[in-house]
């Protein structure tokens, strides 16, 4: 059985999980944190997700996980068959992890534990923000998912993606990201009604202590 390995508190776990549970993929969770000496045995720059697939070899970084997902399980696809639309979910998805994502956890520990911004730092973050909010307001049209009418991995990325944005947005930045990219508001509704969605919430919200506490003696050590 496929082993995914990493904390239900990281919003990119949650990506490949919620992929795994849509595509109706057996699998098992190793609770591991980035602090784990046991991580770097399984994700070489000891980051998380990392899978340990069925046939017992290790593989880490979301984008590459997803695509080995689609291409090891083909039934219930998260990409259209048609080659241009597959590019445009993955266009989307880059544009979520380089402009939106990694710009704003570069203050997620100002979000998390208080403190005063680098003003420098912020200007940057929302220079970076405000690219990615037009690109995906270029790109992106739901109708009434982002790339048609069908859920995709960019729907998945975009709603885990945003969970940071969603927290130093309004903290740090006085920002609303979702609601500046038309349409994003209703899809990330409609996204949290889901079964699937409503279970990695749950688990997320159980692992919240023992991951504060993890960065509370990280910071200490």
């Amino acid at each position: 059985m496929l082993i995914l390995h990493g904390f239900a508190y990281s919003n990119y776990y949650n990506i490949v999980k919620h992929a795994l549970l849509e595509k109706g993929v057996s699998f098992s969770e190793n609770t591991v944190y980035t602090t784990d000496p046991q991580l770097r045995t399984i994700s070489p720059a000891a980051k998380v997700p990392a899978i340990t697939t069925e046939s017992g070899d290790n593989l880490s970084e979301t984008t590459a996980i997803l695509e080995y997902l689609e291409e090891a399980y083909p039934e219930h696809p998260l990409l259209p068959a048609e080659p241009l639309a597959r590019a445009k979910v993955r266009q989307v998805i880059k544009v979520l992890e380089l402009y939106v994502e990694l710009s704003a956890r570069r203050l997620l520990p100002v979000a998390l534990m208080g403190g005063e911004a680098n003003a420098d730092t912020v200007t940057e973050v929302k220079t970076s923000l405000e690219r990615g909010i037009a690109a995906l307001n270029d790109i992106c049209t739901p109708s009434p998912y982002l790339c048609g009418d069908t859920l995709t991995l960019a729907d998945i990325y975009c709603r885990y993606a945003m969970a940071i944005p969603q927290l130093v947005g309004p903290k740090v930045l006085g920002m609303d990201i979702v609601a500046a990219i038309d349409g994003l508001p209703g899809l990330m509704a409609k996204l949290a009604e889901s079964e699937v969605s409503q279970k990695i919430d749950a688990d997320m919200r159980a692992n919240q202590a023992e991951f504060m506490q993890k960065i509370r003696e990280r910071q200490n050590s």
